[in-house]
């Protein structure tokens, strides 16, 4: 997951507000390297979104099986949007999502 061609700063991207996502994932047992190939698939996908402000994915060094999304959509119809869209259907939904132990999803207002 080393694509990561950030062409703003933060302060754009966070200037005007937005929904922030944040996400934590947990692979299922011996399926964490599968769920990383299927997000450096995603990725860039998500990053390209016209409502997508910033978009990262990281894994976890101590466990691996453990994946953090911090998201920022420009409001909740862009994050509507993403979740329709057909490479999450594609990947997050039809790939990934069976193979997780566990997945917890908040969302933040930017202050």
């Amino acid at each position: 997951m080393g694509q990561y061609a950030i062409d703003k700063t933060v302060n754009e991207a966070v200037g005007d507000g937005g929904l922030l996502v944040v996400a934590q994932w947990e692979a299922k047992e011996g399926q964490a390297d599968r769920i990383a190939d299927i997000l450096s698939r995603f990725l860039p996908e998500a990053q390209r979104e016209p409502g997508a402000k910033l978009f990262l994915i990281s894994r976890a060094k101590d466990n691996p099986a453990q994946f953090l999304f911090y998201e920022l959509f420009r409001d909740e119809a862009a994050f509507k949007a993403h979740q329709e869209s057909a490479h999450f259907k594609t990947y997050i939904a039809g790939e990934a999502l069976p193979l997780l132990a566990k997945r917890e999803r908040v969302q933040y207002a930017l202050l």
